[in-house]
C-alpha cells in the first residue's frame, strides 16, 4: 500500500462510527486489526473464563480479535487525533509472537477521508503510549521523504517521552504533558501508567458528559470483572492492576462513555453494572 497523505474513498466502506458529545464529534477510525491470544495475552484467565459470555469474545479461531485505529476528534475547525494506529502491514499468525496472530493495518488514512480529513489536516496527534500499533503512521515518511502530519503538534506524556526518541528526520513538534493538562480544547490528558511507564487515558468533558480514551488500559471487556488479571504485555503489571482498579469507578459512572480502542464488540461505549458485575455496552451514531 502507498503510504500517502490523501487516500481515494471507496465509497462501499462503511461510515466510520461518531457520536456527538457537547460542541464535540467523535469519529472511530480504524486502521486494521490484531488477533490476540486469549491465555497468554491473560495468563491467569483459563479456559473456562473463555466460555459462557466471553466466548463472543473470540473469533472462529480462538483469538481475541482487537481492532486498530485511532479516534478523531473534531471541535470548531480544529482536529485531534487520539493515536495513528499501525500503518500499511500485514502479518501472518505464523510471523508474529506467541502472544499474537495475524497482524494487519494501513486503512486510517480511507477511513479519515470518509469524514473529509486528511492527515494534513490534524493539527494535535495525542498517543496514549508509544507502542508500534498507536504511532504506526505518525512516523512513516511518504512521498519525497513527507511525513503525513505536517501540521500536527505530537503530545504524550513526559515519562513517555523520556524513554523514546523522535526519529531526527521527524520535524514536527513534540510535547510532554503531565496529569491534568489539556492538549486541545475540552481534552485533558490522564496519566494511568502500568502497561507502560508514561501510558495516558485522555478525558473529553463537556462539563455535562465526557468520554474516557483509556488505550490499553484495558483490551478486552472481559477486564472489566477480574481487572486483577495481570497482562504479559504490561511494563508494571502490578502499577497495571492498579490503575485498572482506579479507572473502573470512573467509566462506571453514569455520565460518562468510553473509547477501548482494541474493543471489537464496538469501541465507542458504556459501562453499565449488572448485578453487580461490570458490563460493555457499545453504542455509536448518536448524541450523548
Amino acid at each position: 500500500m502507498p503510504i500517502t497523505t490523501t487516500q481515494p474513498v471507496d465509497p462501499s466502506s462503511p461510515v466510520p462510527p461518531s457520536l456527538r458529545l457537547g460542541k464535540h464529534t467523535l469519529t472511530v477510525i480504524p486502521d486494521g486489526s490484531v488477533q490476540l491470544h486469549p491465555r497468554r495475552w491473560l495468563p491467569e484467565s483459563t479456559a473456562e473464563d473463555w466460555t459462557g459470555r466471553n466466548a463472543d469474545l473470540l473469533d472462529a479461531h480462538g483469538f481475541i480479535d482487537a481492532p486498530i485505529g485511532a479516534l478523531l476528534v473534531e471541535y470548531e475547525d480544529s482536529a485531534l487525533l487520539l493515536d495513528t494506529g499501525f500503518g500499511p502491514h500485514d502479518i501472518s499468525a505464523a510471523d508474529t509472537i506467541d502472544t499474537i496472530g495475524a497482524l494487519r493495518g494501513g486503512a486510517l488514512p480511507e477511513a479519515l477521508a470518509r469524514t473529509g480529513r486528511t492527515l494534513a489536516d490534524i493539527d494535535t496527534v495525542a498517543f496514549t503510549h508509544l507502542h508500534d500499533d498507536h504511532v504506526g503512521w505518525a512516523f512513516r515518511a511518504g512521498p519525497a521523504g513527507r511525513f503525513p502530519f505536517s501540521r500536527a503538534t505530537f503530545a504524550a506524556s513526559r515519562e513517555e517521552w523520556a524513554g523514546w526518541s523522535m526519529p531526527p528526520e521527524v520535524s514536527v513538534p513534540a510535547r510532554a504533558v503531565g496529569h491534568g493538562e489539556e492538549v486541545f480544547p475540552g481534552v485533558t490528558a490522564w496519566i494511568t501508567p502500568g502497561h507502560t511507564r508514561g501510558h495516558t487515558s485522555y478525558v473529553i468533558d463537556t462539563g455535562e458528559r465526557r468520554l474516557i480514551a483509556f488505550g490499553d488500559v484495558f483490551h478486552t471487556p472481559a477486564q472489566f470483572a477480574r481487572p486483577d488479571w495481570p497482562v504479559s504485555m504490561d511494563a508494571l503489571p502490578d502499577q497495571a492492576v492498579r490503575t485498572r482498579h482506579a479507572v473502573l469507578p470512573e467509566l462506571l459512572r453514569p455520565d460518562t462513555l468510553a473509547f477501548g480502542i482494541h474493543f471489537g464488540p464496538g469501541q465507542l461505549g458504556r459501562l453499565v453494572d449488572r448485578d453487580g458485575t461490570p458490563h460493555w455496552e457499545a453504542v455509536q451514531n448518536s448524541e450523548f
